[in-house]
């Protein structure tokens, strides 16, 4: 099938399957292509097709290229995760079935849907006498909490699972909270108390079996970054620590508000491009933060910007720089480099990349505290659990906007990133997550959290796929990994002080290595070139400017994208095909005719009042191009023109008005004008206004 079919063909996401089939029924049939769907065909090989007469040759070669037809049709109009389940299918019947098997009343899926639907539903199916006030309270509650609803069937088979994902997690994620606490210019242990509250709270909030909540790199960076703009974490820490906790209750009332009230689709204009664009940029610039442990300097620069990091790097070199920093560093780096090859080239050894953070910590931890050199730890971290401090959230003066407008902006990277994970891992699971139901567990969390000196936790990426593959079954994994670094604070925080900086750092640096994807951005060039533009425009300004105005940077291409499709939308130039009724864009096919004296084109969006004179115009300038056309080639002149509207799947009064004045301005040329293929509801609103 063509690209300019494909466009208009349905997209199947999983849901709605009976729905979806009947439009691509209607699809196939227009296109006689149904039948061998529905049925397939034989395939004849080897010496059985070399008996066939030339006729049957011929003929079978026809139902191959129409088969071939109907499965590209059927791969073009899946989303990506249904792709995969279908993308071994040879014939467009095996994938017919593939997709009827998988979603047309099977029980698993049938399950999997109720399950998700069913605190929002439940009353709607039950009968009168069973709406009783408790069991609305208790289906509320398990809407609110889904722990409610799946611990019900929770098993000890499952918590063996859970226990070992646990204790996995746990083992990478502590000495990694205590790096990124370093990126925001917090203290230590406020990384580890990260992870103790805010995945107990989205353990029983929460809808996604595998995210792993906690501190991450990118949003330790940037609310780092923010917040030393406003306050020096070196000069005042305890406001420093007052701002983050403010930051930190405001990012989970942007969160929070974001799925209560159904607005998740705000963080959509973070397009793919510009994140994968941002968090290399991010990656970038916190490795090269991490020089100044790595490297034993003790005067860094605050900046992000590369020119400045790199300046002060260099400056040092002569007095500033510990060889004997650099070798442990380095070994230690190599050494986890090491560790996350040997992870992804044997999946089994997933556990290996996991623990290896905890060795390097164990082994340089032992080697400093036998060698008495503390003045290279990271100093003292605070013993217990975690304190309250609802107190010192700023909820008037000069840095209650500043905490706001610091936390608004992490929280909405926060929700961009742990969103993301959720569905990776829901589709590789084939579950569903509730995107407004994550946004309200990762908005609680975060405002429990500012209120027990946290800062902004989200999903890792990184503990999250350990996760999976230690073989998770539910978020009690995220429980169990709270107890462990609950654990790590009551007793073991003391020996910290005796971990080498150059460690922390090497471990920092080994983790946001995984940010960098060289492979997307490459299909990114490959896919669309304004894309890139978004993914290179973000890189640059996060490395070259700063977080925050990379972070613009990427947000204001993305924007400008959507502006520029829905404003310049496509429009095409039909042709009919040889010896068919079929009719595709000129420029595609070339072989496509022009059917004399008529003048065919293709609207390709939804008309508005941002679009509708541009779309005129340009069906204005097609004509009169070809006029010009016709006249010296002396052809007989455009007597129709025809507007194909089926892919127009909204028109508003301004792309009505902009359509009567194209009537009437063809109307003096005694052109007739008609649209074909109109959307039901719109054709209400032609008729309403006598087009």
């Amino acid at each position: 099938m063509s690209n300019s079919v494909s466009l208009q063909l349905p997209q199947f996401d999983g849901t709605d399957f009976d729905e979806w089939s009947i439009r691509m029924k209607a699809f196939f049939r227009s296109q006689d292509l149904w039948n061998l769907i529905e049925t397939g065909y034989t395939e004849v090989v080897g010496e059985a097709f070399d008996a066939l007469k030339k006729e049957e040759k011929d003929s079978l070669a026809d139902t191959r290229r129409k088969d071939q037809k109907a499965l590209y049709a059927i791969f073009q109009a899946m989303e990506k995760p249904i792709f995969r389940k279908i993308s071994k299918a040879q014939t467009s019947h095996e994938a017919w079935t593939i997709l009827q098997k998988n979603y047309k009343g099977d029980e698993r899926v049938m399950r999997m849907c109720l399950q998700t639907l069913r605190g929002e539903f439940e009353s709607l199916r039950m009968t009168d006498s069973e709406k009783t006030g408790w069991k609305k309270v208790v289906i509320g509650l398990q809407t609110v909490f889904p722990i409610l609803d799946w611990g019900r069937k929770y098993s000890f088979g499952k918590f063996k699972g859970d226990l070992i994902a646990g204790l996995t997690i746990a083992s990478l994620c502590i000495p990694q909270d205590i790096g990124y606490a370093k990126l925001a210019h917090m203290d230590a242990q406020y990384g580890l108390y990260s992870s103790v509250v805010p995945p107990l709270i989205y353990a029983c909030m929460g809808s996604s079996r595998d995210i792993v909540i906690g501190p991450v790199s990118v949003v330790s960076l940037l609310l780092g970054t923010m917040l030393q703009n406003e306050i020096d974490y070196k000069s005042n820490p305890a406001m420093f620590r007052r701002l983050a906790f403010t930051a930190t209750f405001f990012a989970g009332i942007t969160q929070f508000s974001l799925g209560f009230f159904r607005l998740g689709f705000l963080i959509d204009f973070l397009s793919h491009a510009a994140v994968v664009g941002f968090m290399a940029g991010a990656a970038i610039t916190i490795a090269l933060h991490q020089l100044k442990g790595l490297l034993g300097i003790k005067h860094f620069t605050t900046k992000t910007d590369i020119v400045s990091v790199m300046r002060s790097v260099w400056g040092s070199v002569h007095h500033g720089w510990n060889w004997q920093t650099i070798l442990i560093g380095v070994s230690f780096l190599a050494f986890l480099l090491l560790a996350k090859y040997i992870g992804k080239k044997n999946k089994k050894l997933f556990w290996v990349p996991a623990v290896a953070p905890l060795i390097s910590v164990f082994i340089s931890t032992l080697c400093v505290y036998l060698t008495h050199a503390e003045k290279q730890g990271v100093w003292h971290i605070e013993k217990g659990i975690n304190p309250p401090s609802a107190n010192q959230i700023f909820f008037s003066g000069e840095y209650l906007g500043k905490g706001f407008k610091i936390g608004m902006v992490a929280g909405m990277i926060a929700l961009t990133e742990a969103i993301a994970i959720g569905r990776t891992f829901a589709t590789m699971k084939d579950y569903q997550i509730d995107g407004n139901k994550e946004m309200v567990a990762l908005g609680t969390m975060n405002i429990v959290g500012s209120m027990t000196s946290c800062y902004v936790s989200t999903g890792s990426f990184s503990r999250s796929a350990v996760n999976y593959m230690a073989g998770c079954n539910t978020a009690v994994s995220n429980i169990v990994m709270s107890g462990v670094v609950l654990l790590t604070l009551e007793l073991i925080t003391p020996l910290f002080k005796h971990t080498p900086n150059a460690i922390i750092a090497s471990i920092i640096i080994s983790a946001v290595v995984s940010l960098i994807d060289v492979d997307a951005m490459e299909l990114i060039w490959k896919m669309d070139k304004f894309d890139f533009l978004a993914c290179i425009g973000a890189f640059f300004g996060v490395v070259f400017i700063s977080v925050e105005k990379g972070l613009l940077i990427a947000v204001s291409i993305s924007f400008a994208k959507i502006l520029l499709q829905v404003t310049r939308p496509r429009t095409a130039l039909l042709g009919k095909l040889p010896r068919t009724s079929v009719y595709r864009n000129i420029q595609q096919y070339p072989e496509a005719l022009k059917v004399p004296g008529m003048l065919i084109v293709r609207v390709d969006s939804a008309i508005y009042f941002s679009n509708s004179n541009y779309i005129k115009e340009r069906i204005l300038r097609w004509f009169t191009d070809e006029e010009r056309i016709l006249e010296e080639t002396k052809q007989p002149r455009i007597a129709f023109l025809v507007v194909d509207l089926s892919p127009v799947t909204d028109i508003d009064t301004s792309g009505i008005h902009a359509l009567e004045e194209l009537h009437k301005s063809l109307d003096k040329k005694s052109i007739k004008v008609r649209h074909s293929r109109l959307q039901s509801h719109n054709d209400i609103k032609f008729n309403n206004t006598g087009l």
